[in-house]
């Protein structure tokens, strides 16, 4: 009998946080107390988020583990505490193999306390670490730091702390890993971030951070093509720009490029979409079949989903509800 072959593995090193999420009628401006129309406390993060997105999307609704495309693995670190026991069942209830979670001693879990504008669905957040900075790059200086086996794509972000995240890059590249980073919030990165990076995936703000621009500059597809050109050349092979409303925009080694524009929805709020669009792209580029304007269509498409609906990781759709 010839031996099942293993569906590809996604490991995702990143943040796990729970959101505080209170919904206003308008943002608070400066030294304005407002009294919230509703509030939520739901497991988040962007590591975290993008590990369950990875989960849902792979799978039906109702057909479970045997429907999955793809096996998704989280690295991260929680506290010893209420939260962090519900990330972690949060993450095993989404079929995501949370045994790479850490939880060192005297450490916190982090909290996101997330203020969504209800007319617009937007958001402003602001991030209270604690356990994710407990993840230190000496921890990434050997293979089996990311797992066994080695996974056939790499995810971070950078919601823990900088030396972490190259250290894994470094190590990805010696072992021939690709890796797909999604650099929130922005920072600068030294040069080796972008050395043989397989994907980039950013916003039009990180975008312009990164590449050293205004953010007007990508106003027009001219602009677009300009940084993506930046990014290509610094070693990177496939750039994503996601613009809110106005779409997508990619641009790859081998020329192609374009922009895709946004999918029809009723904002209700935006808090995971760009973990959702990072989820649905991931599955296509272990996919077998990958093609970068296909893989942009499809994960669009499944995070136009997420902003109709409330909260993080579960606003985020299953496969069988794109």
């Amino acid at each position: 009998m010839a031996a099942t072959k293993q569906l590809p593995l996604i490991t995702v090193l990143g943040s796990l946080n729970m959101d505080l999420v209170s919904y206003v009628p308008h943002h608070p401006l400066p030294g304005e107390t407002l009294t919230s129309t509703r509030f939520a406390v739901s497991p988040g993060g962007k590591g975290a988020n993008q590990a369950v997105a990875c989960a849902k999307l792979s799978r039906s609704s109702r057909g479970g583990p045997a429907t999955a495309t793809a096996r998704i693995r989280m690295l991260g670190a929680v506290g010893d505490d209420t939260y962090g026991a519900q990330l972690r069942s949060n993450l095993s209830r989404h079929g995501v193999d949370a045994s790479g979670v850490a939880t060192p001693a005297d450490a916190k879990t982090g909290v996101a306390v997330i203020v969504v504008d209800e007319p617009t669905g937007q958001n402003r957040i602001v991030l209270s670490p604690e356990a994710n900075h407990s993840l230190s790059a000496s921890r990434f200086g050997a293979p089996s730091a990311l797992g066994d086996p080695l996974p056939d794509l790499l995810i971070m972000q950078l919601e823990i702390p900088l030396a972490t995240v190259l250290a894994a890059l470094r190590l990805a590249r010696e072992n021939a890993v690709p890796v797909l980073l999604n650099p929130a919030p922005a920072q600068i990165l030294p040069g080796s971030a972008y050395e043989g990076l397989a994907h980039l995936v950013v916003n039009e703000t990180e975008a312009a951070i990164l590449a050293g621009v205004a953010e007007a500059d990508l106003d027009t597809e001219a602009g677009l093509e300009g940084v993506g050109r930046t990014f290509l050349g610094r070693g990177v092979r496939n750039v994503i720009v996601t613009l809110g409303g106005r779409g997508v925009f990619y641009m790859n080694a081998d020329g192609t490029k374009g922009l895709v524009p946004a999918e029809k929805a009723k904002v209700v709020d935006t808090t995971a979409a760009g973990d959702t669009f990072v989820g649905r792209y991931a599955l296509e580029v272990v996919s077998g079949s990958f093609d970068i304007a296909d893989a942009v269509r499809q994960s669009n498409r499944a995070a136009a989903k997420t902003v109709e609906r409330l909260g993080a990781q579960d606003s985020i759709p299953w496969r069988d509800e794109l």
